[in-house]
């Protein structure tokens, strides 16, 4: 690893032939000043970017690419979306999407090494194809970025080329849960027994769900994401002191990026691991907590489009539902509000406006209750639905409609 001035590193990069493809750190560690050296030395080159944030380079002569949009990319023209489950992306990467140059933003050094820090991910699978493929690695490293264990601690020989930062990293907007989001994370957390594995995904309803689960004890973490709810089971004493906390990424607090520093509790591994329905699988009582802006009465979720347009992905929902159906005693859980306040429209549909991303739930749960799915047939599952999930407001237009599509309620 070659430590350099923005200015030499501006001059390297500008040597680079044809349009090359940039791989990025994303979520809330994304390296935006090596990516601003990158973008002024660069004319023309395509953007890899897992839930871009805003602040990314979005002028023209930049094609932005993703599996999971995030509000950096969102509604952008030209956005280039690929389909495919968080725990495949690597295998993108390795192939038809493969990396000329590398961005990542890590810890400083530490004995030879330095750390991803919060965002593992899928950028443990672009280096290796960057390297393989003679591209570059470039890191961007800063004092406020945590050290983490596991598959994203790199030797500094991994890193070709690396500016130096020191700014604190973005943390998300802090948010109380609404009475809606609590309701439906009270009802989730129904559905959790001690020792339960836990994973959750991003939003209101996910966060709601843990601060319900700090009575709970001997729990553990096995997820794609993580940010302050875990540490507040931490402190409650609802963890499993003998088992690590696994996840991909994180973000959330200062107080938690200092908790994760250096923390020999937490490790962070890279999605192929995390994400792999089989070892998923392996986790008893996994419960699978994710959240959607749409379901209809066969049981089938939306959670990437609106109006026909691509709003994020499907990330590693899918990943998680299947391997939590296959865990022994695991449970797939997809929670929503029953009505969507911004457009004053049910929630719960006849069928699904968008595409599905994923369906065959154990249970969905909203502010209305709990709806029963795994183990009834379609007729039971519609019922179940209107009559715990869907709003009072929309049951009776509900029932007609399911009527109408030939299920007998």
């Amino acid at each position: 690893m070659r430590t350099v001035s923005e200015a030499r590193l501006a001059a390297v990069l500008a040597r680079r032939p044809g349009i090359p493809r940039v791989v990025a750190g994303g979520n809330f560690a994304t390296p935006l000043a090596a990516l601003s050296v990158l973008d002024a030395a660069i004319e023309r080159y395509r953007l890899f970017v897992l839930n871009a944030q805003e602040g990314i380079s979005t002028r023209a002569g930049v094609t932005l690419e993703t599996p999971f949009v995030g509000p950096g990319m969102r509604g952008r023209p030209g956005l280039r979306y690929f389909p495919s489950r968080l725990s495949l992306v690597p295998y993108l990467l390795d192939g038809p999407l493969a990396p000329d140059i590398v961005v990542v933003h890590t810890s400083l050094p530490h004995d030879g090494t330095v750390s991803l820090g919060t965002e593992v991910n899928i950028l443990p699978a672009a280096i290796e194809s960057v390297r393989q493929r003679g591209g570059l690695v470039i890191a961007q490293l800063d004092p406020h970025m945590p050290y983490t264990f596991g598959d994203g601690v790199l030797t500094t020989d991994e890193v070709d080329y690396a500016v130096e930062t020191d700014a604190p990293l973005p943390t998300p907007a802090a948010r109380e849960p609404d009475e809606v989001s609590q309701r439906i994370g009270g009802h989730v957390a129904d559905l959790v027994p001690d020792g339960a594995t836990l994973q959750l995904g991003i939003g209101a309803v996910p966060d709601a769900a843990l601060g319900a689960l700090v009575t709970r004890r001997g729990l553990r973490i096995w997820s794609e994401m993580f940010s302050d709810g875990v540490l507040h089971l931490e402190r409650a004493g609802a963890l499993d002191r003998d088992t690590p906390i696994n996840a991909s990424f994180l973000f959330g607090s200062a107080e938690l990026l200092s908790w994760v520093d250096h923390n020999h509790r937490v490790r962070l591994l890279r999605t192929e691991k995390t994400n792999d329905p089989a070892l998923i699988a392996r986790h008893p009582l996994l419960m699978s907590i994710n959240s959607a802006l749409q379901l209809d009465l066969y049981g089938q979720a939306n959670a990437s489009r609106v109006h026909g347009r691509i709003y994020s992905g499907f990330g590693g929902q899918t990943d998680f539902i299947v391997g939590a159906l296959h865990s022994p005693g695991g449970k797939a859980i997809v929670a929503l509000p029953s009505w969507h306040e911004k457009s004053d429209s049910s929630t719960v549909v006849p069928t699904l406006t968008e595409p599905a991303t994923s369906f065959q739930h154990s249970f969905v749960v909203s502010e209305q209750g709990v709806a029963t799915i795994w183990g009834r047939d379609c007729d039971a599952q519609a019922r179940e639905i209107i009559d715990h999930v869907a709003h009072p407001r929309a049951r009776d237009q509900l029932r007609g409609a399911a009527r109408g599509l030939g299920l007998r309620l």
